[in-house]
């Protein structure tokens, strides 16, 4: 049995090369739906011979459903451009794809946040759908978040994929807009209304939660960071819905 490699990307010259090497003794193929990069992603795809295709921005969920449409390979690997497999996990996936019991596999993630591994706060531990025989898992269309959705039993994978979610301060806070305005528009999309108590509750219990219920100030310096940025990220997401649905309200 194949396997193939499926990523999105979108200017990802300074995260793609790691992730494709990660790859590259073990994926038969490579497949990469880009939205129009201006940087250097498509030579650095080249250097792995990556098929490489260039489309629209369509939203996460679609995109995806993109990429798997494309790979041809029995079992389809789908990782974002910032997610490395690591050496122990390299070696899980080619036995599971030589002799599996199941068909759909979640994969143990680790964030890795300006430099440094971050334990704790919610960002590490979690299981992801990542690995699957080809049909057997679809990606619903949110436009950012979005869900893996199959009707197969689920095994679990404990060795890790190394999340590089942000390599510095000044590319979190780079992609920060993008983010907060895709997730306002799913919200917005959904038909969800916002006030007072999202704008201001909301981010405050995302704080608390990270920073002290899931032990966020056990990483130090970074654990104080991502829980203010996450409390940012909720207040400026659901301001942003509050304009979206003022703007409809007003009917401009």
């Amino acid at each position: 049995m194949g396997l193939s490699v499926g990523i999105i990307t979108f200017n990802e010259e300074k995260r793609l090369e790691r992730t494709l090497e990660s790859v590259r003794s073990f994926a038969n193929e490579v497949i990469i739906v880009d939205s129009g990069s201006t940087d250097k992603t498509h030579e650095i795809a080249q250097k792995f011979s990556a098929n490489f295709f260039v489309e629209s921005w369509k939203g996460y969920g679609l995109q995806k459903n993109s990429v798997i449409d494309k790979c041809k390979e029995d079992w389809i690997l789908l990782i974002d451009a910032d997610e490395v497999i690591s050496p122990e996990l390299k070696n899980k996936i080619i036995e599971i794809v030589n002799q599996s019991k199941d068909d759909v596999y979640e994969v143990n993630f680790t964030s890795v946040c300006f430099g440094k591994k971050i334990k704790h706060g919610g960002w590490s531990g979690s299981y992801r759908i990542r690995l699957w025989k080809k049909n057997l898992v679809k990606v619903n269309e949110n436009l950012v978040h979005e869900d893996y959705l199959t009707e197969e039993k689920i095994g679990f994978i404990k060795e890790q994929i190394n999340h590089y979610s942000y390599l510095t301060l000044e590319d979190y806070l780079n992609r920060f807009n993008r983010y907060t305005t895709l997730g306002a528009q799913e919200y917005y999309k959904r038909g969800k209304n916002t006030g007072i108590f999202s704008i201001i509750v909301n981010p405050i219990f995302k704080f608390i939660r990270m920073y002290v219920f899931r032990l966020g100030f056990l990483d130090g310096i970074e654990g104080l960071l991502l829980a203010i940025l996450s409390s940012n990220y909720t207040m400026v997401k659901y301001y942003k819905l509050l304009e979206m649905n003022r703007r409809d309200k007003n009917g401009n």
